[in-house]
Order: C-alpha cells, then sequence, then structure tokens
C-alpha cells in the first residue's frame, strides 16, 4: 500500500477510535453502488473483495445496476453466490418482451417471437411500438431472487438496511425508497428512460433513479454510515464527438443532472473505486462475463486497503461476527389465498386454471414463477406480477396484478433467402373473436413467390389441454429443377417450374404440458406444375392427395430463433388415400404419353420424423444434431408427393434440408437424413457455425420417374449475427456428389 494512502487510513481510523472511546460505538461501515446498466455487474467484484477481506457491511445504497446487486447482497446474498447468478441469467430473455419458448402453448410456439414488429389495436388504431421493454423475465426472476423477503415491507429490516433510488416523472426529483415491495423498488430504479417501462409506485411513476443520483452516497451517509466505500462504474456523460445516435442524444440529456451530482458524491467516499469500463455500454449484456472479470480485477486491486480496514477495525474494537450465510431460510410457502386486479378480456377462472393455482398448497419461488409463465405464455397477458402478504395463521395470500395484451395484432416480419428472395410477412391474429379461448389469424408473405395462410385456433377444456385447428394455406413458388431425371453429377440448373400448392387441415390434439402434444387430422393438398422453362425430364398438370394421419409434437427448445439448448420432434404417420393425377410427363419438352400411364393412384402408407436437438457444451458452444426421415410406402409410380432434397431453411411442404445443394436439387420418395454441427458464438450475437450431413434415399423403395444418388454428403460453414430484426446468416455449403462451392444467404424468420 502506498504510505500515504495508509497514513490517511491510519488517521481516519484515530479519529473513529477517539469517537469510539467516547460514545463506545464500533463505526458503521456503508456501501454504495452506481448505476450503469450492464457495467454494474463489474459491483460483484468489490463485493468478492468485501466478503474476502471479512468487512462487515452495515448499510447499502444504491441506483439502477447498483440497486440490484446491493438489494441482493443485503437481503444475504454472498457475494459469491450473486456472482454464480449473474454467470447463469440468459441476459437474451431476460432483456426482452418475449418469455421462454418453453412456457408457450404448444399450438402456439410456431408463432412466438417470429415478427419484428407487433402493433396492437387500442383505442380504434393500431399503436405503433415504443421500443420499450416490460421484460416479464426480468419481474419473474427478481420476485424468485427476493422470495425470502417478500414478505418484509420495510427495507431496514433486511439483514443489511437498505435503500435504492429513482426518479419522480412528474416533478424530476429523486424518490429515495426504503419501504414497500423490494422488487417493484427495484425495478423502478433501473427502468432507464426509452428502454424499460415506468413503474407505478403509489401515486409516482418511477423511472431510473440515475437520472439525478447514479451515485447515493449522500443517502449512505444519512443512514448513518461513518466510512463510505463506494462502487462507480458510471463513464460519464460523452464527448460531443461521439454523440452520433438519436438514443446517445436522449441519454445524454437525461442524464445531466446525474453528471453534475457527480461532483459532490464522490468526495464523500473514504475507499472509492473507479472502474474503467470505457469499451463497454449500458447495454453490453453480451459481454457480461468480460465485464464481471474487470470487477473481479478492480476488487483484488482494492483487496488490500478493503482487508487493512477490516484488521484494523478488529484490531481497535475486537472481531466483528461475519455470517457467510445471511439469507433467510424459506423455501416452501403455503397460499391459503388470492386476489386478481386488472382482468378485462379474460376471467378469473381462465387466469387461475391457466396459472394451475391451488389454495392451502405449498410453493417454492421456482414453481411460482413456472406458473406465472404459464399464463403469460397464452399470450392473452402483457404482464403478470405478484406480491406476497403474510397472514397471522403463517400462510399467504398471493396478490395479483395483471396487464392484458389487446385481443388484435398486427404483425410485420422481413425475411430473405436464395429460394425466395426478400419477402415481408405481413399478419393480422384476433383472439376471441368468434369463440372464446381461440385465435384466428390470416398471414400474407408478400414477395417474389406469394403464400397465404388462415387459421381458426380453439381451446378446449379447463386447462386447455385439448385443441382443434381448421386451416387454409396456398403457396406459388418458382422452383429451379436440376436434371432431376437420370441425373448427372453436374446438378445443372436445367428447368423452371411455377409451383402452386394449397392444403385444406383440420386437426384436434391433446396437450399434457407446454412440451408435448398428440392428435389425428385429416388434410387434402393439391399440386400444380407447371413448366416454364422446360428441361430434360418435366411435370405438367395437377394432382389432389387427401391424407388421413396421426400426429406427436415435442418441442422443449428454449428459443424460436437460434435456440441454445431443448429438442424438437415432428412425427407424423399417415394413410394417403386414392390420388386425383391429371399429369402429362415431358421429355424433352414433349410429352411421353407411355410414362404418364404408369402414374398410379392408389392408397399408400406414409412417414415422416424430424427431429432437433441442442446442447449447450459452454457458454459460447452449442451442439447440433438432426435427423430428418420420409417415407412414402409402395409409392414408386405415385407422383408429386416425393420429398424435395436440398436448401439450409425448411420453407415449403415436403423439404429435406441439406447443407450442400440447393433446394429441390433431388426428388425421392423415401429418405433419411443426418446433420451434426457445433455454433460458437466468439462476439455478443456473432457466431460461426459448422454442419457436415449425409442423405440416403431409396432405401425402401424408388420412384419410377426420379433417379438418384442413393447417397449425398455435404458441408456448410456459416457466418451470422442475430439482429434485433432477425439472425443474418452468410454460407459456403458443398456436396462431394456436385463437387459444387455455393453461398447462401438468409435474413430473419421465415413465413
Amino acid at each position: 500500500m502506498k504510505p500515504f494512502i495508509l497514513t490517511g487510513l491510519l488517521w481516519l481510523l484515530t479519529i473513529f477510535a477517539t469517537q469510539a472511546q467516547q460514545h463506545n460505538i464500533r463505526p458503521k461501515i456503508g456501501l454504495t453502488l452506481s448505476g450503469g446498466g450492464a457495467k454494474g455487474l463489474a459491483h460483484i467484484g468489490i463485493l468478492k473483495a468485501i466478503d474476502s477481506a471479512g468487512l462487515k457491511i452495515d448499510y447499502i445504497t444504491g441506483t439502477s445496476m447498483g440497486s440490484v446487486i446491493g438489494g441482493l447482497y443485503a437481503i444475504g446474498y454472498s457475494a459469491d453466490t450473486i456472482e454464480k447468478i449473474a454467470r447463469t441469467i440468459d441476459w437474451d430473455i431476460m432483456l426482452s418482451n418475449q418469455s421462454s419458448l418453453r412456457s408457450v402453448f404448444m399450438a402456439e410456439k410456431e408463432e412466438y417471437g417470429k415478427y419484428v414488429i407487433e402493433l396492437p389495436w387500442k383505442n380504434h388504431r393500431f399503436r405503433l411500438p415504443s421500443g420499450i421493454l416490460e421484460g416479464e423475465e426480468l419481474w419473474l426472476k427478481f420476485l424468485e431472487l427476493f422470495f425470502p423477503v417478500s414478505e418484509i415491507k420495510d427495507f431496514s429490516k433486511f439483514n443489511i438496511p437498505f435503500k435504492c433510488i429513482a426518479t419522480d416523472v412528474g416533478n424530476g426529483e429523486a424518490v429515495v425508497m426504503d419501504s414497500g415491495e423490494i422488487v417493484s423498488s427495484i425495478r423502478a430504479s433501473m427502468a432507464i428512460p426509452s428502454f424499460f417501462t415506468a413503474v407505478n409506485i403509489g401515486n409516482k411513476r418511477l423511472i431510473d433513479g440515475g437520472i439525478v443520483r447514479n451515485f447515493p452516497v449522500q443517502d449512505v451517509k444519512r443512514m448513518g454510515a461513518d466510512i463510505v466505500i463506494g462502487s462507480n462504474v458510471s463513464s460519464g456523460l460523452l464527448s460531443s464527438t461521439k454523440v452520433q445516435s438519436a438514443i446517445q442524444v436522449l441519454l445524454q440529456v437525461a442524464f445531466f443532472r446525474e453528471a453534475e451530482d457527480h461532483k459532490t458524491e464522490i468526495p464523500l467516499c473514504n475507499i472509492y473505486a473507479k472502474h474503467e469500463l470505457g469499451k463497454y455500454n449500458m447495454g453490453s449484456f453480451g459481454q457480461a462475463m468480460d465485464i464481471l472479470e474487470e470487477g473481479i480485477e478492480e476488487g483484488r486491486r482494492l483487496y488490500p486497503r478493503l482487508k487493512q480496514l477490516a484488521d484494523s477495525l478488529n484490531a481497535i474494537y475486537g472481531p466483528d461476527s461475519v455470517k457467510s450465510n445471511r439469507l433467510p431460510e424459506k423455501d416452501k410457502i403455503k397460499i391459503s389465498s388470492f386476489e386478481i386486479s386488472n382482468l378485462r378480456n379474460t376471467s378469473i377462472e381462465f387466469f387461475i386454471n391457466t396459472l394451475d393455482l391451488k389454495t392451502n398448497h405449498w410453493y417454492t419461488a421456482k414453481e411460482i414463477s413456472d406458473m406465472v409463465r404459464h399464463a403469460f405464455g397464452t399470450r392473452y397477458y402483457n404482464r403478470i406480477l405478484y406480491a406476497l402478504y403474510k397472514q397471522q395463521d403463517g400462510s399467504y395470500k398471493i396478490s395479483f396484478e395483471v396487464e392484458e395484451n389487446p385481443l388484435t395484432f398486427a404483425k410485420i416480419g422481413l425475411h430473405y433467402d436464395n429460394f425466395s428472395d426478400i419477402n415481408v410477412i405481413v399478419d393480422l391474429t384476433v383472439r376471441n373473436f368468434i369463440i372464446s379461448n381461440s385465435r384466428d389469424l390470416i398471414t400474407l408473405n408478400i414477395g417474389d413467390n406469394f403464400r397465404a395462410r388462415a387459421e381458426h385456433l380453439q381451446y378446449i377444456g379447463r386447462h386447455k389441454n385439448f385443441v382443434s385447428s381448421l386451416s387454409a394455406q396456398y403457396d406459388r413458388f418458382d422452383i429451379n429443377t436440376y436434371n432431376s431425371y437420370k441425373m448427372d453429377n453436374a446438378y445443372r440448373e436445367a428447368g423452371l417450374y411455377k409451383r402452386q400448392y394449397s392444403k385444406f387441415d383440420f386437426n384436434t390434439a391433446f396437450s399434457a404440458d407446454r412440451r408435448f402434444a398428440i392428435g389425428l387430422g385429416f388434410k387434402i393438398e393439391f399440386f400444380d406444375y407447371k413448366p416454364v422453362i422446360t428441361s430434360t425430364f418435366a411435370l405438367e398438370g395437377n394432382s389432389s392427395i387427401p391424407t388421413a394421419y396421426g400426429f406427436i409434437k415435442y418441442n422443449s427448445l428454449d428459443r424460436k430463433a437460434l435456440p441454445r439448448r431443448g429438442v424438437k420432434v415432428d412425427a407424423e404417420a399417415g394413410w394417403v388415400l386414392k390420388q386425383s393425377p391429371d399429369v402429362n410427363i415431358l421429355e424433352n419438352g414433349i410429352i411421353d404419353p407411355g410414362a404418364a400411364s404408369n402414374i398410379s393412384n392408389l392408397p399408400y402408407p406414409r412417414t415422416v420424423l424430424n427431429i432437433e436437438s441442442y446442447y449447450r457444451i459452454s457458454r459460447r458452444t452449442t451442439a447440433i444434431a438432426t435427423m430428418q426421415s420420409g417415407i412414402n410406402f409402395n409409392s414408386s409410380n405415385n407422383i408429386m408427393n416425393e420429398f424435395s432434397i436440398g436448401g439450409l431453411l425448411p420453407l415449403y411442404n415436403n423439404q429435406i434440408t441439406f447443407a450442400g445443394l440447393p433446394e429441390a436439387s433431388a426428388y425421392a420418395p423415401t429418405v433419411a437424413a443426418f446433420l451434426g454441427g457445433v455454433r460458437y458464438e466468439f462476439l455478443s450475437n456473432t457466431y460461426v457455425t459448422g454442419k457436415a450431413n449425409v442423405l440416403f434415399t431409396n432405401f425402401i423403395n424408388s420412384s419410377v420417374f426420379f433417379d438418384n444418388p442413393r447417397l449425398f454428403s455435404g458441408y456448410a460453414l456459416t457466418f451470422g449475427y442475430n439482429f434485433a430484426l432477425g439472425p443474418l446468416e452468410i454460407s459456403a455449403m458443398y456436396s462431394d456428389q456436385s463437387r459444387k462451392l455455393r453461398s447462401y444467404v438468409s435474413f430473419g424468420i421465415s413465413f
């Protein structure tokens, strides 16, 4: 330790020792943690140093992320436990308006998280999105973490007395929160303008306290702190040359007062940790682990001073008891009653049944959060909060504050890929339009390839375990052909089809939980092929294919795009009934009547199986394994229901994706494909994926019309970036059969 620092510290302790001899009181130590968004994770390193030094903290104040970290430490979490929490949080889900895909009804999963913009219908018009995060998962995580002190409404009763700072929107003044609901208080303290919604507490509408008091040292002094340790992650105002975006201008103006406040707060600190985190910003949660490590390093640097302070105080006043485990023990609570506010479009019965809440039952914090996620996953609710109130008999009343979603949304998405080109996807979704507990939607894909879909979804039963769906779909594609009859190994583009496809489908499913569904259905599909550029072999005409089928679905994926863990299974077994083919076979543009006479319309069994699995190897690495299989049994002479091989994305019916070949490179009635890959995220939202796959055809029966190699092998290397608008992927792929390197570009989520 530098001599002048040691001298100053000893001088400070001498003053406190003199006061202690006069009043026989050990000096109180206060801790203040600043706001700073993602940069606030660096505070954890200071807490680890405090714990290692054996220093007992008597008071804590914090703002924004400092209130989160400080609040957790105040109620009894150790620094090591807070570090583990920070390392395991999925920040992408936490800081979004989405919940985990696992909490969504099976029937809703395909539509969930698919669109860039969702416009609610309010007051007789569609409202533009505010770009503000409600953050349901953030609320739930806070409710879980602060569950052990849920009945404590006076923050001075925490293991360490605590206060956090917010700003009153009405007058721009700081609001010091020291009582009430701890979760609402902390959420208000971190409600950064333009990012998070404001929080209503009492008659005040509160936003981020960092606007007026980002580093509340004066408040910890008022609580009674004699010695103050301050940890500051704020970088201050940006220079005028660095203020370039509208968001930066807004934040710069918002934090003018905070910058002035810093000048008076910092001198009040006795030990001051200034973190140099200029290369990060408030939203750098993708670099959370790097920020955490920098905070730990700063803690190591500060440790000698903290240890010297602890040893000196102990030498003067005797050892102070510092408990390693300060968190109150409360694993389960008994819920004896409930109340719900603000329900309008849904009933109390619907809400409680969706939660599956039972009174006079015992629940853990996670079980309550999972129940709330189940209700949120119905898509009827924008926000569900709860508070717990201890009753005289030791049980708890749970009070739900609910904000419902509007029943009508207009949704917009964008998608591009080599096959379908640029597309705008427009959707109108209405709930309870015809019958209660229903969802109706109409979706249009507007681009070079037009697509449309309409669906009515009806939930049945108390717990919505049964669901019926009636849907219609129309697709119009331009499809290249690749010498698909008597192929050579060149796989050159040989022709072009106008392909029209229509489907009418009715099915009913039973879903025991949010991951599994089993059901029966009937569909009729219509195919129409018209050659535009005729190749050596071509089809011309149409056919209708009716199918009775049963299906099993399983989906435990954690997210729609770029899943990191989970399994998705789609299995279907059906009986294709008598078809109605009206098809000509063209050889070099001339109708071959003999070939057309070979076409069969006899029924045949059919199975389809698709399995995707994702496994998180490490924080940045995800293993991928997929299997696709389709078998048309005894259908060598049937036509227009073969499986289409090629493409990196599933875009149309009967497609078997294959890394190495473009869409519709080959057709076969019997296909099995296996793929293995690894995705590595080397920067925040920036990743590279390597894939290798092998595909077998004609291993049970083959088509008399298409002649394919029995084995395909291929590879793809993809560079991707996950934008707010959806993932952008640029791929290079190669097939051993075509012996050609191809590029593939995709953006967004497809129709």
